[in-house]
Protein backbone atom coordinates (compact mmCIF):
# COMPACT_ATOMS: atom_id res chain seq x y z
CA UNK A 1 0.00 0.00 0.00
CA UNK A 2 2.79 2.49 0.90
CA UNK A 3 4.72 1.53 -2.21
CA UNK A 4 1.68 2.24 -4.37
CA UNK A 5 1.06 5.58 -2.61
CA UNK A 6 4.71 6.54 -3.12
CA UNK A 7 4.45 5.76 -6.82
CA UNK A 8 1.26 7.83 -7.16
CA UNK A 9 2.81 10.80 -5.34
CA UNK A 10 5.97 10.59 -7.47
CA UNK A 11 3.83 10.49 -10.63
CA UNK A 12 1.80 13.51 -9.54
CA UNK A 13 4.98 15.42 -8.70
CA UNK A 14 6.51 14.57 -12.09
CA UNK A 15 3.41 15.77 -13.96
CA UNK A 16 3.30 18.99 -11.90
CA UNK A 17 6.97 19.78 -12.59
CA UNK A 18 6.64 18.92 -16.29
CA UNK A 19 3.59 21.19 -16.58
CA UNK A 20 5.41 24.05 -14.86
CA UNK A 21 8.45 23.68 -17.11
CA UNK A 22 6.26 23.58 -20.23
CA UNK A 23 4.35 26.70 -19.11
CA UNK A 24 7.57 28.62 -18.49
CA UNK A 25 9.01 27.56 -21.84
CA UNK A 26 6.23 29.30 -23.76
CA UNK A 27 7.50 32.70 -22.54
CA UNK A 28 10.92 34.30 -22.83
CA UNK A 29 13.09 34.79 -19.77
CA UNK A 30 14.94 37.84 -18.48
CA UNK A 31 18.27 36.38 -19.63
CA UNK A 32 16.88 35.65 -23.10
CA UNK A 33 15.47 39.20 -23.38
CA UNK A 34 18.80 40.74 -22.40
CA UNK A 35 20.65 38.48 -24.83
CA UNK A 36 18.31 39.46 -27.66
CA UNK A 37 18.84 43.16 -26.89
CA UNK A 38 22.62 42.68 -26.99
CA UNK A 39 22.25 40.89 -30.35
CA UNK A 40 20.02 43.73 -31.61
CA UNK A 41 22.64 46.33 -30.61
CA UNK A 42 25.25 44.47 -32.67
CA UNK A 43 22.90 44.28 -35.64
CA UNK A 44 22.18 48.03 -35.52
CA UNK A 45 25.88 48.83 -35.32
CA UNK A 46 26.52 46.62 -38.36
CA UNK A 47 23.65 47.93 -40.54
CA UNK A 48 20.96 50.07 -38.90
CA UNK A 49 18.42 50.04 -41.78
CA UNK A 50 18.68 46.27 -42.28
CA UNK A 51 18.44 45.61 -38.52
CA UNK A 52 15.34 47.78 -38.04
CA UNK A 53 13.64 45.98 -40.94
CA UNK A 54 14.48 42.60 -39.43
CA UNK A 55 13.16 43.66 -36.01
CA UNK A 56 9.84 44.86 -37.47
CA UNK A 57 9.39 41.59 -39.41
CA UNK A 58 10.72 39.30 -36.67
CA UNK A 59 13.41 37.94 -38.98
CA UNK A 60 16.94 36.74 -38.27
CA UNK A 61 16.16 35.36 -34.82
CA UNK A 62 14.59 38.64 -33.66
CA UNK A 63 11.28 37.00 -32.71
CA UNK A 64 11.25 34.28 -30.07
CA UNK A 65 7.89 33.48 -28.47
CA UNK A 66 6.93 36.77 -26.76
CA UNK A 67 10.39 38.36 -27.14
CA UNK A 68 11.26 40.85 -29.88
CA UNK A 69 13.32 44.04 -30.08
CA UNK A 70 11.65 47.39 -30.70
CA UNK A 71 13.24 50.78 -31.30
CA UNK A 72 12.33 54.43 -31.42
CA UNK A 73 14.08 57.22 -33.28
CA UNK A 74 15.05 60.74 -32.24
CA UNK A 75 11.54 61.99 -33.08
CA UNK A 76 10.03 59.63 -30.46
CA UNK A 77 8.32 57.37 -33.00
CA UNK A 78 8.79 53.62 -33.35
CA UNK A 79 11.32 52.81 -36.07
CA UNK A 80 10.86 49.07 -35.51
CA UNK A 81 7.98 47.18 -33.90
CA UNK A 82 5.83 44.26 -35.09
CA UNK A 83 2.65 46.42 -35.13
CA UNK A 84 3.45 49.99 -34.00
CA UNK A 85 6.14 51.18 -36.46
CA UNK A 86 5.57 54.89 -37.16
CA UNK A 87 3.47 55.47 -34.03
CA UNK A 88 4.76 57.30 -30.96
CA UNK A 89 6.91 55.30 -28.56
CA UNK A 90 7.69 58.36 -26.44
CA UNK A 91 3.99 58.96 -25.69
CA UNK A 92 3.17 55.27 -25.08
CA UNK A 93 1.47 54.58 -21.74
CA UNK A 94 0.77 51.27 -20.07
CA UNK A 95 -2.68 50.08 -19.03
CA UNK A 96 -2.27 51.83 -15.66
CA UNK A 97 -1.38 55.17 -17.31
CA UNK A 98 2.38 55.03 -16.71
CA UNK A 99 4.40 56.83 -19.38
CA UNK A 100 6.64 53.89 -20.21
CA UNK A 101 7.86 55.31 -23.52
CA UNK A 102 8.99 58.59 -21.94
CA UNK A 103 10.77 56.61 -19.20
CA UNK A 104 12.55 54.49 -21.82
CA UNK A 105 13.85 57.62 -23.53
CA UNK A 106 14.88 59.04 -20.15
CA UNK A 107 16.92 56.00 -19.01
CA UNK A 108 18.38 54.96 -22.39
CA UNK A 109 22.16 55.38 -22.32
CA UNK A 110 24.67 54.28 -24.94
CA UNK A 111 26.69 51.28 -23.70
CA UNK A 112 24.43 50.64 -20.68
CA UNK A 113 21.32 48.47 -20.29
CA UNK A 114 18.60 49.82 -17.99
CA UNK A 115 15.23 48.40 -16.93
CA UNK A 116 11.74 49.86 -17.22
CA UNK A 117 8.83 48.07 -15.50
CA UNK A 118 5.21 48.50 -16.51
CA UNK A 119 1.88 46.70 -16.83
CA UNK A 120 1.08 45.15 -20.22
CA UNK A 121 -1.08 42.23 -21.39
CA UNK A 122 0.62 39.13 -22.76
CA UNK A 123 0.02 38.57 -26.48
CA UNK A 124 -3.53 37.35 -27.03
CA UNK A 125 -4.66 38.31 -23.51
CA UNK A 126 -6.50 41.35 -22.16
CA UNK A 127 -5.42 41.43 -18.51
CA UNK A 128 -2.20 43.41 -17.93
CA UNK A 129 0.66 41.76 -16.02
CA UNK A 130 4.09 43.01 -14.98
CA UNK A 131 6.49 43.41 -17.88
CA UNK A 132 10.11 44.55 -17.75
CA UNK A 133 11.95 45.91 -20.75
CA UNK A 134 15.70 46.11 -21.02
CA UNK A 135 16.49 49.44 -22.67
CA UNK A 136 19.60 50.97 -24.24
CA UNK A 137 20.61 53.61 -26.75
CA UNK A 138 22.43 52.77 -29.98
CA UNK A 139 23.37 55.87 -31.95
CA UNK A 140 20.11 57.77 -32.47
CA UNK A 141 17.93 54.74 -31.57
CA UNK A 142 16.36 53.85 -28.24
CA UNK A 143 15.93 50.06 -28.33
CA UNK A 144 14.41 47.55 -25.94
CA UNK A 145 13.36 43.95 -25.46
CA UNK A 146 10.72 43.15 -22.85
CA UNK A 147 9.80 40.02 -20.95
CA UNK A 148 6.84 39.19 -18.72
CA UNK A 149 7.40 38.45 -15.05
Amino acid sequence: MMKKLGFVLASVLFVAVATLVAAQAQYGTAAEAKGMLEKAVGAIKADKAKALGMFAKGEGGFKDRDLYPFCGGPDGNFTAHPTLTGKSLKELKDKAGKGLGAEMYKVATEGKISEVSYMWPRPGQAEPVQKVSYVTKVGDQVCAVGYYK
